[in-house]
């Protein structure tokens, strides 16, 4: 059982080798393309944190089909059961901050859309009154559909060219679904606490990604710049409600996502950049799936030696009588 449980060690240490390649590959990669490839990889690390936790679990339920005894388990791997029993435990823990977590996330949108509900509404805007200085993409919530929500603070902070900017950034979450990818990486980071750093990482190529879209929505990169840091120097709340953050213009590390506005627009991989990203994502998934892959199996033959061993000891328990 030693290389089992070294399968074991390796898959549930896996995300923090991960994680930390992943960030750095989505360094080098166009914003969209870099939040795919964050949110695929935490999806894949955390399935493989789940898929060992479960083997683990297994191994009385495995032994219990090949008719073998818990004493005769015991016997041949002592930690069995409480290896399975914290295995367990870790799995209730990961329901129970997975429940907490999409809580967090409905409580947040309701909270949000009752701070909206104050503004007053054209098209896919809505102002909010008051002294406040923010703006953020709200999704939909029970049937309602997304919208922009400013407040009258950013709108007299902003000129006519920098709020259509900063409403072409909101436009761009809202368009291409953030809020989702957001939620995914944050669910996992309750499975694997590795992930937690994907979270941070993944709202900066967000954000990076909808300046793109504004960016390229106003035609002038030096003007979304300009907006982008305005807004943020003038927001006060920075896009949360009750604590929680959301899409916002104004979050995240701007002076990074001022100076790559400031650079030429960021082409899509080719090439050998293209292949290495491919690799690399192609690399994880192999690993991931071969531990699994390998965990079962030498669960399934653990199960299978303890049971011929079993019957070799009642055959000659039976020859000597």
């Amino acid at each position: 059982m030693t290389y089992v449980l070294a399968l074991v060690v390796l898959t549930l240490a896996l995300p923090w080798g991960g994680a930390a390649v992943a960030r750095r590959l989505a360094g080098v990669l166009p914003p969209q393309w870099a939040c795919w490839f964050l949110t695929g990889s935490a999806l894949l690390l955390a399935g493989g944190t789940v898929s060992a936790l479960v083997g683990l679990f297994h191994v009385p339920f495995l032994a219990s089909l090949e008719q073998l005894s818990l004493s005769r388990v015991l016997e041949e791997w002592p930690a069995a059961v409480p290896s399975a029993a914290a295995a367990g435990v870790v799995m209730l823990a990961q329901l129970v901050l997975l429940v907490r977590r999409w809580l967090q996330h409905r409580s947040l949108l309701k909270r949000a859309w009752l701070s909206a509900d104050e503004g007053t509404g054209d098209g896919d805007l809505l102002v909010v009154p008051g002294s406040d200085v923010d703006a953020f993409a709200l999704p939909g919530y029970r049937g309602r559909p997304g919208r922009v929500v400013v407040t009258s603070g950013m709108v007299r902070s902003l000129k006519a060219g920098e709020r259509e900017v900063l409403l072409a950034h909101e436009r761009a979450h809202l368009a291409g679904r953030h809020h989702l990818l957001s939620a995914t990486v944050d669910l996992t980071s309750a499975i694997h606490p590795a992930l937690r750093s994907l979270r941070e990482a993944l709202a900066f190529h967000l954000e990076r990604w909808a300046d793109e879209e504004a960016a390229a929505v106003t035609g002038d990169r030096r003007v979304a710049a300009a907006a982008i840091a305005r807004a943020a120097l003038a927001g006060s709340s920075r896009g949360r409600v009750g604590g929680y953050p959301l899409l916002s213009a104004t979050s995240g590390p701007v002076p990074r996502r001022v100076e790559a506005l400031l650079l030429p627009e960021p082409a899509a991989p080719r090439g050998g950049a293209r292949r290495a990203g491919v690799a690399a994502l192609a690399g994880t998934v192999v690993v991931a799936a071969f531990a699994a892959l390998g965990l079962a199996y030498g669960l399934h033959e653990y199960v299978e030696f303890a049971a011929r061993r079993l019957g070799l000891v009642r055959a000659i328990t039976c020859g000597a009588r």
